[in-house]
């Protein structure tokens, strides 16, 4: 029986073909080649950052439906900037999470802090669109990928200029670190369930080498869980429906850091 995760990457291949089939890989690459536009260091934010926290523009998830239906990036995302958001993440998928190219490219028309595109990458073309939308950094999640095919994309996205969010969630994934990798981040969702642990940071923190800077991924709801994981070496928190189940997500996020102070 196929798992949640099955089913999204079996629907990116065929929005990928599709893609491929109106515009072939050969010219978007040639157009993601041309954008003049200066990249942002993803890892350098969070380095420099006295919050770290990567706040997620997500209106809903595969298993608890809308999160905040209606929710516009053109507001949302310079709010969370305005409001001490080290970077944010864009959710670019619509199927399972309601999102949208065009999300991508209204968040980077509104601020200038680095943006992470969120969605299940497989292919260069999806990174190509990354660069032409506006991000500054992509993900790629090891549980859908070879060392050998995480090695590739990762030193492609470099070709154009981007960063590497390298995603994990057990041991056994470890074996797709590489020097391409810019940041290693511990999901807490078991993607195969979407149930969340955030004891899995703790658990892996030890295990990724010391030259990745390390973020903690979902299910952290409190700034008590922050101060914790940074004891325990994270310099990042990417957190989405903390915010986003909020009416104001930048005000919750804004309430958020001052209860870390």
């Amino acid at each position: 029986m196929n798992t949640i995760l099955d089913n999204i990457i079996q629907n990116k291949r065929l929005e990928i073909a599709s893609a491929k089939a109106i515009k072939p890989f050969a010219a978007l690459l040639e157009e993601a080649r041309q954008t003049g536009r200066p990249g942002r260091s993803f890892r350098q934010a969070l380095e420099r950052s006295a919050t770290g926290i990567i706040a997620e523009f997500k209106r809903r998830s595969p298993s608890k439906g809308f999160i905040h239906e209606g929710a516009d990036p053109e507001k949302v995302v310079p709010g969370y900037a305005v409001a001490g958001a080290a970077a944010c993440s864009v959710l670019t998928d619509t199927v399972y999470f309601g999102g949208s190219s065009d999300d991508l490219v209204k968040a980077r028309k509104r601020t200038d802090i680095p943006l992470l595109r969120k969605d299940f990458t497989i292919d260069e073309y999806q990174i190509a669109q990354a660069r032409i939308w506006g991000a500054d950094a992509i993900l790629l999640i090891a549980a859908v990928l070879t060392p050998a095919e995480t090695e590739k994309l990762s030193l492609f996205a470099h070709s154009l200029g981007l960063e590497v969010l390298l995603e994990i969630h057990d041991a056994c994934e470890l074996n797709r670190l590489c020097p391409a990798v810019d940041v290693v981040g511990v999901n807490n969702r078991n993607l195969a369930t979407f149930a969340t642990d955030v004891r899995t940071s703790f658990e892996l923190a030890g295990r990724i080498p010391a030259e990745y800077l390390r973020i903690s991924e979902s299910g952290i709801g409190s700034p008590d869980t922050v101060l914790r994981l940074r004891e325990a070496g994270f310099r990042g928190f990417l957190m989405g429906e903390n915010f986003m189940k909020e009416p104001d997500p930048a005000a919750a996020l804004r309430n958020f850091i001052q209860a870390l102070n």
